[in-house]
């Protein structure tokens, strides 16, 4: 039954990529009447959704109900559900408005959930509109995309760098993004069901069981939200690349190249030019004309024009280039202090934990923070962030133990592994227990970054995208010896119903087969 079943979402994504790729093809062309044809299609189909309920039900969020506190949580309400998401008679709900801290931790970001319905019929109708977002995105937009990373983003800041004319940074940051859009604007511009679009942009919210109206901006929480904030922001590379071409000489600049170049991760962007008179007196007022259209605004506070060789924080990350002409990408100075600021909270609530519980806590951190730097030269930061990290657990070995001695607490916590001493270990009852990861056994591997053209809907980029998958699921599985000798043995397919083991679909290890599995298998 569980075959069965996985083998009818492989024919109900056959049929919804087989239309996604049909719009992106007709937008390609500019066909607008197919693309409006083939989205009526695809949001009216049983594969769609049936895929849009899939979706809300097993992702992250699935637990989380919206103002009428349902959630579809047995196969009987999904199956009822694929059966609800009808345009007729359809009414959003206004979104449950909770608060989460930002990275600062003192501020609070406001989200809007919406209900399992309405997220349902804003994945159906994602479904339709993210081929078109895909095929007419700017090419150095990197955030909220498919295929796409942080890691994508960094690596084009490097390149960006290679040409000795780019001397300046005008680093952009959106004020309120999400918060402010115009709804006039999306209504005008975004190329679906308007009707739906209107109602959900209008739904309202609700706080403190009080009603609030809704009359700018697209909620965070929302699943179509981050596609919408894109299609408001694409665009602006492609009006800089026409007044400033890529390495073309200018009249207007004296005969010189401009080194304009515009690189974007969501509400975040980097602008590089030759001199700082081209950012303050052109690029900086194009990009307030295109954002005052929009109904938004740069944040004077933290848009600021740095010079390369000071270098300028992107995503978590530093990048400079030094006088000698040598670019250098490291973690932040604020990233590792907050990173290092997490550690140190959780060991200091750890008092009364054993050594392995506190590994189980510290392990997933330090993994995720070191996996999400491997890209850049951090040896020397990932020494430091290890030796910050045993200062905190020696300090935390000297809290619970006062009266004992130095010796006595080495002997206990910290022992020699793999050619390292000191290494943090938890005394369990099977074998050595577990062992503290090093930041510092992460290797430094630079990242290729996606082509600015690739489309995840075109066909010609289908084989592309397959390599790059296939060399991600090796790297997820680096430091896994079950599942890397798994990925090998069964090349990379699934054991039941053969099919590419993908990030997405994900896998998991059970000790009487040891077989990788579809969770869905």
């Amino acid at each position: 039954m569980p075959l069965l079943g996985f083998a009818i979402y492989q024919t109900q994504d056959r049929n919804v990529r087989r239309l996604q790729v049909r719009i992106a093809q007709a937008t390609k062309a500019g066909r607008w009447g197919k693309v409006r044809a083939l989205q009526r299609l695809l949001t009216h189909s049983y594969s769609g959704k049936a895929l849009a309920v899939r979706r809300v039900t097993e992702n992250n969020g699935k637990k989380t109900p919206g103002v009428d506190r349902v959630i579809w949580d047995t196969p009987e309400k999904k199956t009822g559900a694929v059966h609800e998401l009808k345009r007729r008679g359809y009414q959003p709900q206004p979104l449950r408005r909770v608060y989460i801290p930002k990275s600062d931790g003192k501020t609070m970001r406001p989200l809007g959930i919406p209900t399992m319905i309405d997220r349902a019929m804003q994945a159906l109708h994602l479904l339709a509109l993210d081929p078109i977002a895909e095929t007419t995105a700017d090419k150095n937009s990197y955030g909220f995309r498919q295929q796409r990373s942080c890691a994508d983003a960094i690596q084009q800041c490097f390149n960006a760098l290679t040409n000795a004319s780019t001397q300046w940074i005008l680093e952009g940051d959106i004020r309120s993004c999400f918060d402010k859009i115009s709804h006039d604007w999306l209504l005008a511009h975004v190329p679906m069901d308007r009707a739906f679009l209107r109602e959900w942009l209008k739904s309202g919210y609700v706080d403190q069981h009080v009603f609030h109206e809704t009359t700018e901006g697209t909620p965070q929480g929302g699943i179509v939200s981050p596609t919408l904030a894109n299609w408001a922001l694409d665009g602006l590379e492609r009006i800089l690349k026409e007044k400033y071409p890529t390495r073309r000489p200018l009249k207007s600049f004296g005969g010189k190249n401009p080194s304009v170049n515009f690189i974007r991760y969501a509400d975040d962007f980097i602008v590089t030019s030759k001199s700082k008179e081209l950012l303050e007196g052109d690029i900086k007022p194009l990009i307030e004309q295109f954002l005052r259209e929009r109904g938004l605004e740069l944040s004077p506070t933290k848009t600021v024009i740095t010079h390369v060789k000071d270098g300028f924080d992107f995503l978590g990350h530093n990048v400079r280039r030094y006088p000698d002409g040598k670019r250098r990408i490291e973690p932040s100075k604020k990233n590792v202090k907050t990173f290092l600021d997490d550690i140190r909270r959780t060991i200091k609530a750890a008092l009364g934990s054993s050594a392995a519980d506190l590994i189980k806590e510290l392990n997933p951190k330090v993994r995720g923070w070191a996996n999400y730097h491997r890209h850049t030269m951090n040896k020397s930061t990932f020494a430091r962030v290890d030796h910050e990290i045993f200062s905190s657990l020696w300090r935390w070995a000297r809290r619970r133990h006062p009266g004992k001695t130095a010796r006595w607490r080495k002997q206990k916590y910290f022992a020699q592994h793999s050619g390292q001493d000191w290494s943090f270990f938890g005394e369990m009852w099977d074998d050595d227990g577990p062992r503290l990861l090093r930041a510092s056994s992460t290797p430094i591997k630079r990242h290729i970054k996606v082509k600015g053209d690739a489309n995840p809907y075109d066909p010609a980029y289908e084989t592309y995208f397959e390599q790059r998958e296939e060399a991600h699921m090796r790297e997820l599985f680096r430091g896994t010896r079950i599942l890397r000798f798994l990925w090998y043995e069964q090349r990379g397919l699934c054991p039941v119903c053969h099919t590419k083991i993908t990030r997405r679909d994900g896998a998991c290890t059970t000790a009487s087969s040891r077989d990788g599995w579809f969770d869905q298998c």
